[in-house]
């Protein structure tokens, strides 16, 4: 048997009363005496009256939702980030929908209607690795304030926060030179990817800055960065002629599928080989030898993100400009590069 939720005007015939006195009187309106708001809220509350904030936020035009797009929710990074959107979001009285793409640009299309069905008051999004085609986000700017996070496009007008991925890079690497290492392999993503692409820009920018020459055998891309990648992409390195005596991986879970390799094969890190991640998620001083990384603050990605929506939310029809907020990163050095 389908069961139903109670409606207001269940309430209204129980007691006699119209379907917009027992609204009135559920959102505490003046015109409505205290004995009655009284006797409609405990009827409410006998039959488990729970409000339609959809059909609410219809009647007013705001609902106090926020939408969230994200490509896959289980990473480390994107659940603090998701974390950080949470807690701002809740102290401004606002509620989160939180959706992922998997990084597929069909759902993420698809995600970004249903959330306007939802009726949603904004949206955050970080953008699928293979989104080219930005037009059906354009479209969605045209009816509802949209900020972009941490995977983000130059080719859409909006407001974006996100770390300086180029610097950041640049930073891991020279970390490497001033270390003494001269042969610095990367593992990044296929060329699709804006932060890969980025991080890859820094990381050509110091070798060129400290005259270190660039050799494509040691520059190798993936699909899916990921430790079992990590591993392959290692193996390939170590079948070099001429071996790297450092790798920089785009990503932690990558550099973790690099030490593993390294260590089975009994190379000393970093005398050897150091190694670099970037996001400093947990397991980074879980592995051993812990990994030098880039730290990533995801709650403050998460929390700038929230409070600049919720702004241009407020803010209604008037205009306050696209703005590029970049959050500071650390490099966070462990003993994959370093040793006392």
């Amino acid at each position: 048997m389908k069961k139903e939720l109670t409606t207001l005007k269940q309430i209204a015939k129980k007691l006699d009363l119209s379907t917009s006195t027992i609204s009135r009187a559920l959102n505490d309106h003046p015109d409505i005496s205290e004995t009655t708001k009284k006797k409609v809220k405990k009827i409410a509350q006998e039959l488990n009256y729970v409000p339609n904030l959809f059909a609410k936020g219809f009647r007013q035009h705001k609902t106090n939702i926020i939408g969230v797009i994200v490509p896959n929710i289980t990473h480390y990074f994107t659940t603090t980030i998701i974390r950080g959107i949470l807690e701002e979001s809740a102290s401004k009285g606002y509620r989160v929908i939180v959706s992922e793409s998997n990084d597929d640009v069909i759902k993420q299309t698809e995600m970004l209607k249903t959330m306007m069905q939802f009726g949603v008051d904004g949206i955050l999004m970080s953008l699928s690795k293979m989104t080219r085609n930005v037009e059906n986000v354009l479209q969605i700017l045209n009816s509802l304030p949209l900020i972009l996070f941490d995977k983000v496009s130059n080719k859409i007008p909006c407001t974006q926060v996100r770390i300086n991925d180029e610097d950041a890079a640049y930073n891991a690497i020279e970390h490497l030179i001033n270390i003494g290492k001269k042969r610095i392999a990367i593992i990044k993503e296929s060329e699709f990817s804006y932060n890969s692409e980025k991080r890859f820009a820094g990381y050509l920018r110091a070798l060129k800055e400290h005259n270190i020459p660039i050799d494509d055998k040691i520059i190798l891309s993936c699909e899916d960065i990921n430790i079992e990648q990590g591993k392959i992409l290692t193996n390939i390195l170590l079948s070099l002629k001429n071996r790297p005596d450092a790798i920089f991986a785009i990503t932690d879970s990558a550099a973790i599928g690099v030490i593993k390799v390294l260590k089975k094969f009994n190379i000393k890190i970093p005398e050897e080989i150091a190694v670099i991640g970037f996001s400093n998620s947990s397991h980074s001083t879980i592995i051993e030898p812990q990994l030098t990384t880039i730290d990533q603050p995801g709650n403050r990605i998460g929390k700038t993100a929230a409070n600049y929506l919720i702004e241009e939310i407020e803010a209604a029809n008037e205009s306050i400009g696209n703005k590029t907020i970049e959050i500071k990163t650390n490099l966070i050095i462990r003993d994959s590069t370093f040793k006392v």
